[in-house]
């Protein structure tokens, strides 16, 4: 018995020590900023956009460099509006997205499997016809090489199929009529979460980011 209750207390104390730890470097490293590159050419506006919990990287549907209604289809959305200007793509948990409509509805195994990457992922597109800034959505204006990485970023998160077009989930989760789900890349973790992926994102362009973070809160500090 005193065995069995020191083996408990270690692994009790172990799981108190390692989410102290995590805690203390996810506000660390996300207060170390990296810098946005200098003196580069404004054309083309980015925004970054959270919900409170989660980052979407949006861009415009349609430029010279890049048609992204070609894969994101405007007809895998609920209302096939075609008029959108921009575009939000987030990373995150395939449960998460498809199975968790509000946090009241959060299974716990859910929570588990996303935290300890033993789900699968998928990105969420969502298209807008105007944005406003505001505390939860900045403007960025980027160069078009800078423009050319972040589309590089973004493509590589998404699953092909063998033809190399993204594939699209056929689902009734949808959050609204604008929006649809598509597999993705990379498994969803403590250390690798739909902030870290928008984080990543942005210093694929050469923008301010944190060094690393889990949350969303840290990434819009740098652009208060």
């Amino acid at each position: 018995m005193k065995k069995f209750l020191k083996i408990t207390l270690r692994v009790v104390l172990g799981f108190i020590a390692f989410v102290a730890l995590y805690l203390l470097a996810a506000w660390g490293l996300s207060k170390i900023t990296v810098s946005a590159e200098p003196g580069t050419s404004k054309d083309v506006t980015i925004y970054i956009l959270t919900n409170g919990v989660h980052t979407d990287i949006v861009v415009p549907v349609k430029n010279e460099q890049m048609d992204w209604s070609k894969e994101l289809k405007f007809e895998n959305t609920v209302g096939k509006d075609t008029a959108a200007s921009f575009v939000g793509m987030g990373w995150g948990d395939k449960g998460f997205y498809l199975n968790t409509p509000t946090w009241a509805e959060l299974k716990f195994s859910v929570a588990f499997k996303a935290a300890f990457a033993l789900s699968t992922s998928a990105i969420h597109a969502t298209y807008h016809k105007e944005l406003k800034e505001s505390s939860s959505c900045k403007k960025i204006t980027i160069s078009k090489e800078q423009y050319a990485r972040l589309i590089t970023f973004i493509t590589k998160s998404f699953k092909t199929d063998s033809a190399g077009h993204f594939i699209n989930i056929k689902t009734n989760a949808n959050y609204g009529t604008a929006d649809a789900f598509y597999e993705a890349n990379r498994k969803y973790n403590l250390f690798y979460t739909c902030n870290t992926w928008a984080n990543n994102a942005l210093k694929s362009c050469g923008q301010k980011a944190c060094l690393w973070t889990p949350a969303d809160s840290p990434i819009f500090d740098k652009y208060k």
